[in-house]
Order: structure tokens, then C-alpha cells, then sequence
């Protein structure tokens, strides 16, 4: 196989912090790949600004200017973590072989970059970054990671486990992601998706080289569940389930009060009736908001809005012979 270009996509949403060092040390890598001859010399990193408040792009029009490694590219607003991947991946794929994904905040162990492209070179269309441990993770954040991924698979969700967005995707497997149209994108159930021939690299994950999380309690909650909506049903069918069960437990309550009637048993049963109501209640509504959840899924789908808007782009200066 011939040496690739390679372009490596980095989202960014208020980077300022770390910015400047994660450019650093990308070009190292990128540096080292191209002297060794494993990709060309056209190769590039796209930092993609998603609508970051604070000075990111400025120092992303700063990178360019000092190097011709660097591109850039600038979302008209925040269109949230999968919309900026897929900005970068779709802004690549014109002038790239092979594109690797990674955060801006240097927790995923860059070095194993290159191991992703020698899996490339040995054939791997799409190559998954696989955390060998969470011992970095808060107890509560280990045990709720592993139980969803747990969750996911008994629902039949084929998500690699303990790997994020951090991967390697060739040319051929961007061509197969863009015939999902979907606009609720979640890559990392969709790109196991593709069943394309991949290869998975170990590495362990480090602190956050600076500046805070991007991805507090709240909206790690909403990633797993958008997740969990976008590739099952099996929520909503358990609904079905739960409302049979409750018919078939009323009906067994309601022969009980029956027969204790005619017995002449009955008394004043106002605590087990407010009981009943609260329950009863809050099943119907836990329900209503999970129907919801898919509808308003549906509802987003059908207005076919653009899952990102570029508002400007950094010229890649890329030309093949």
C-alpha cells in the first residue's frame, strides 16, 4: 500500500487553555509519521471550532499562520460534540486517505497514532482507541461507564467497549458513514455499524492537560441516553411490559377487593390508595416522557436540519500529483 495522507480531526469547543500544547505535540506526532515515511508529507491536523465563547479560533488562525501543517474550521454556532467530528471528518475527506479523530484535551495517549496508522497500512479500514483501564475515572464514573456498556450490549447495541470517539476511519469508511442520514448522530454506535474490516489499539488515558471537562454529569446522562434511543426500541417496549404487568396486578387487586367485599372484610384503605395513585401515576408518566423521547427523535429527524455550518475554513493548501 502506498504511503497515505493522513489528516487528523480535532473538535474544539473553548480550547484555550490547552490549545497551543495539543497543536504542539500533534505536529511531533505528524512530524515523526512523515519522516518515517508512513504518511505523506500533505498530511495534515484540522482543529474545528464549535462555536467556542472564548479566543479558540484566534489561536487556531495563530497555528495556521505558523505552520502549513495545520488547517482549520469554524462552525457558525455549537452544534455539540458529533456535529464538529463529523465537520472535520466530511472537510478531510476531499484531499485524505485515512482520518483519525481525537479530543483537544490530551487525554487520549497520542503516541499509539502511530500504531493506528500501521493498522491502516496492514489492511484495517477502521481502527478503535480502546482505554486499557479507567483507573483515571472517579469510582461513580468507572462503575456507571461499565454498566452502560453493559446495558448496551444485552440490548443488542454493538458498542466497543471503553472506546469513545478516538479511532482511525479510511476514506472508504467515511464514504459508507455519509449514507447514514441521520441527523441524531451517534458515532460511536453507528460507526461499529459499518462492518468493515478493523483492528483495535490499548492505550491508557491521562489527566486533562488543562483547562476544565467539557462533558459534565448532566451531559454525559443526556450522551448515554440520546445513545441509547438512537439504536433501540427496547425502552419502549419494556413500557408495554410494565403497563401488562400493571393490568394483570390491578386485575388481581381488583379480585381481592371483591371477594373481601363480600366477605364483609373491607375498611378504610386510604394509605394503600394513595399508594396505588403515586405509583400508578408515575409509571404513566415515566412512560409518556420515554414515548416522547422517540417522538421527539422523530420530530428532529423529519425536519432534516444540517448537523453543522461552516463558517469559515482555513485553506489546507493540499495538491496531488
Amino acid at each position: 500500500m502506498d504511503k497515505p495522507t493522513l489528516a487528523i480531526v480535532v473538535p474544539c469547543y473553548n480550547e484555550n487553555d490547552v490549545l497551543n500544547e495539543t497543536a504542539k505535540q500533534l505536529k511531533n506526532v505528524l512530524i515523526g509519521l512523515i519522516d518515517e515515511a508512513l504518511v505523506t508529507a500533505n498530511s495534515k491536523i484540522v482543529f474545528v471550532d464549535d462555536g467556542s465563547k472564548d479566543g479558540t479560533w484566534s489561536l487556531i488562525e495563530q497555528e495556521r499562520a505558523a505552520s502549513s501543517s495545520i488547517s482549520g474550521v469554524k462552525l457558525s454556532r455549537n452544534f455539540g460534540h458529533q456535529g464538529a467530528l463529523l465537520a472535520g471528518i466530511h472537510s478531510a475527506k476531499a484531499w485524505t486517505d485515512c482520518i483519525i479523530t481525537i479530543d483537544a484535551d490530551l487525554q487520549d495517549d497520542i503516541l499509539v497514532i502511530r500504531e493506528f496508522v500501521l493498522r491502516y497500512l496492514n489492511g484495517a479500514e477502521i481502527v478503535y482507541g480502546v482505554r486499557r483501564s479507567r483507573e483515571t475515572d472517579s469510582i461513580f464514573k468507572r462503575a456507571t461507564a461499565q454498566a452502560y456498556y453493559k446495558f448496551m450490549r444485552k440490548l443488542g447495541i454493538d458498542l466497543i467497549y471503553n472506546h469513545a470517539d478516538f479511532r482511525l476511519m479510511s476514506k472508504r469508511a467515511v464514504t459508507e458513514l455519509e449514507g447514514f442520514e441521520e441527523r441524531n448522530m451517534f458515532l460511536r454506535g453507528i460507526v461499529p455499524m459499518l462492518g468493515l474490516k478493523n483492528d483495535v489499539v490499548y492505550y491508557d488515558r491521562k489527566e486533562r492537560f488543562a483547562g476544565e471537562t467539557k462533558y459534565p454529569l448532566k451531559k454525559m446522562i443526556a450522551f448515554a441516553f440520546n445513545g441509547l434511543t438512537s439504536f433501540s426500541v427496547v425502552p419502549i417496549r419494556l413500557v408495554s411490559i410494565i403497563g401488562f404487568l400493571s393490568f394483570c396486578l390491578s386485575g388481581l387487586a381488583g379480585v381481592y377487593a371483591v371477594i373481601q367485599k363480600l366477605l364483609g372484610h373491607t375498611e378504610s384503605g386510604w394509605t394503600s390508595i394513595i399508594i396505588s395513585v403515586w405509583i400508578i401515576g408515575g409509571l404513566m408518566l415515566m412512560s409518556m416522557g420515554l414515548i416522547g423521547e422517540y417522538i421527539g427523535k422523530i420530530y428532529w429527524e423529519t425536519k432534516r436540519r444540517p448537523a453543522y455550518i461552516i463558517e469559515s475554513e482555513l485553506t489546507h493548501d493540499v495538491h496531488h500529483s
